[in-house]
């Protein structure tokens, strides 16, 4: 099996993030606290402060571009620059992301709260759609 339809699906979990994201900046403080954004940035967004809109406008753009590099590794878009490189950083973006659970259960065990442990098991599995995605398309990036 080629990586093609893992990087398919890698663009489509990185799309569905960023829009994710677009609904908290859309509905507000209710949906930075579900999605574990800390009560500081509700409290900014109730508080009508531009710092939400913008840290969480941040992380839209970073997550579409993610999801365009995806569909350029599966062919789906034109060669984007550095294409290779960049789908190995958002690889390991992910899985250290998701594997910092790891010595934080073990240094600061207090600190493994719900919202720590799914958005960890996330980015493990996103990150692993990535990695498998990638290394079936190896050899076309």
């Amino acid at each position: 099996m080629t990586g093609r339809p893992l990087l398919v699906a890698a663009a489509a979990l990185n799309a569905i993030a960023a829009l994710l994201h677009i609904g908290c900046i859309v509905f507000g403080a209710p949906w930075y606290r579900f999605f574990g954004a800390g009560e500081g940035m509700a409290q900014l967004a109730e508080a009508g402060s531009w710092q939400p809109t913008l840290i969480t406008s941040l992380i839209v753009a970073v997550l579409a571009t993610w999801a365009l590099y995806a569909l350029s590794g599966a062919g789906l878009v034109r060669r984007l620059p550095l294409r290779r490189t960049v789908l190995c950083l958002v690889t390991a973006v992910y899985l250290l992301r998701g594997l910092v659970v790891v010595p934080m259960a073990a240094f600061a065990p207090a600190s493994m709260t719900p919202f720590v442990l799914w958005s960890s098991a996330i980015c493990v599995a996103v990150g692993l759609v990535h990695l498998f995605g990638v290394r079936g398309a190896w050899s076309q990036l």
